[in-house]
């Protein structure tokens, strides 16, 4: 196994790839360029773009590393989930160089066992069968049409109290989905007792169910929601075009928009109906032009305020004015004297924090950046800052249009 290390929005040198390999890393990871190298056959220089995590396909084992750490990436998005684990004082202690794999297993692994130490989840499930003796309801239509009048065996319905439960399912199938990647032997003890301890199924990364919380599995939040995290975020296919890939990648832009979102809505106070969907979604009234803000808080049905998150490489400023573009756009189409872009910060020199008076127009587009490096709680008290510009727009929206 091959392997190459990479870091988001960051040119690699000259690498090394069969055309199998180049085809199989551009299916694995659609936003990544792949360029041939100057002068150099059979070379390439990847440039990876919001996708981070980890793939192995084609005898190549590919880490792409965000601008921010690792365990960092996983309480965000873990976030946006609602997961119980991370409302816990210091659920994890990891190494921020843990490839993306080995986290997820050792943050799986502690998350079973706390689950799993009041004893499994068990569940009434209705089950559908013939057997040799009555349990339960006898299906009279089915033992018609099936068994002509025979007595046996006798088509039943019955409810069986098992711990093949969906919740045991999810994260079982999410220790599987790991194991098949190359693990520390650390992590993979801990998959291997999950196994030991739950029924085995597989799930499609876009098909993985949800499961309804209530007092008698509240305790099972945080491992089922890291376990579905797991499954959505799989690149694990049997197939997968004519190759297969096994990996966990994120799409970071997915990730923060999705962060901010929340977070804004509980700095706010507000409803998802509130904070989150909008009932003007054209710029032109002949609804041709679609637009589609990250960020929309509406009152009485009326918006007040407009926005998008944006985890990008600003490097090129013409990427900066293209964003500001668009907002001018939203703020048009939703009659708002004003609106802001929210851009993801990881260092010093990553401010983009400003103010554009746009002429002739009596628009005001804000530009802020939110940090997001040290603890969760640090990024959400940051948050606050951004709710204050929020709310500051909110109250400059026309009372009526």
């Amino acid at each position: 196994m091959c392997s190459i290390d990479l870091t988001e929005y960051q040119r690699s040198e000259a690498t090394p790839l069969t055309i199998a390999q180049r085809d199989a890393l551009r299916e694995a990871v659609g936003d990544m360029t792949i360029e041939p190298a100057i002068s150099r056959e059979g070379e390439y220089v990847l440039r990876p773009s919001s996708t981070v995590g980890a793939v192995e396909v084609e005898g190549l084992s590919v880490v792409i590393k965000p601008k921010i750490p690792m365990p960092q990436v996983l309480s965000l998005a873990l976030y946006t989930m609602d997961a119980g684990i991370i409302r816990q004082p210091s659920p994890f202690h990891f190494e921020d160089e843990d490839a993306l794999p080995d986290l997820l297993a050792q943050a799986l692994a502690m998350a079973a066992r706390r689950a799993f130490s009041r004893g499994l989840l068990h569940g009434y499930r209705t089950e559908e069968e013939a057997l040799y003796g009555v349990r339960g309801r006898i299906r009279f239509d089915e033992q018609l049409r099936r068994r002509f009048g025979r007595p046996l065996p006798v088509e039943v319905r019955y409810d069986d109290f098992t711990d093949d439960i969906m919740e045991n399912r999810l994260v079982k199938a999410a220790a599987g989905r790991l194991a098949a990647m190359h693990l520390n032997a650390a992590s993979r003890r801990g998959l291997g007792w999950i196994a030991a301890n739950a029924a085995s199924v597989e799930y499609p990364p876009n098909a993985v169910p949800e499961v309804s919380f209530d007092r008698l599995n509240e305790h099972y939040r945080g491992v089922v929601d890291l376990a579905r995290l797991v499954l959505r975020h799989s690149a694990f296919q049997s197939s997968r075009g004519k190759t297969g890939a096994i990996g966990f990648l994120f799409n970071m832009n997915e990730v923060f928009q999705r962060f901010v979102t929340r977070a804004l809505r509980e700095k706010l106070g507000v409803s998802e109906r509130d904070f989150g969907l909008i009932k003007v979604n054209s710029l032109d009234e002949g609804d041709k032009v679609k637009i589609e803000p990250d960020l929309v808080w509406q009152r009485a049905d009326r918006p007040v305020f407009v926005g998008d998150a944006k985890y990008k490489d600003l490097g090129d400023r013409d990427a900066r004015h293209a964003d500001l573009y668009q907002l001018f756009a939203y703020t048009t189409a939703l009659n708002l004297p004003g609106g802001l872009l929210v851009y993801a910060k990881s260092g010093a020199d990553d401010d983009h924090s400003a103010l554009h008076h746009v002429r002739h127009a009596g628009k005001l587009l804000e530009i802020a950046s939110l940090d997001l490096g040290g603890t969760l709680d640090d990024v959400l008290l940051r948050v606050g800052n951004i709710a204050h510009k929020v709310c500051t727009l909110a109250c400059r929206a026309p009372t009526s249009h």
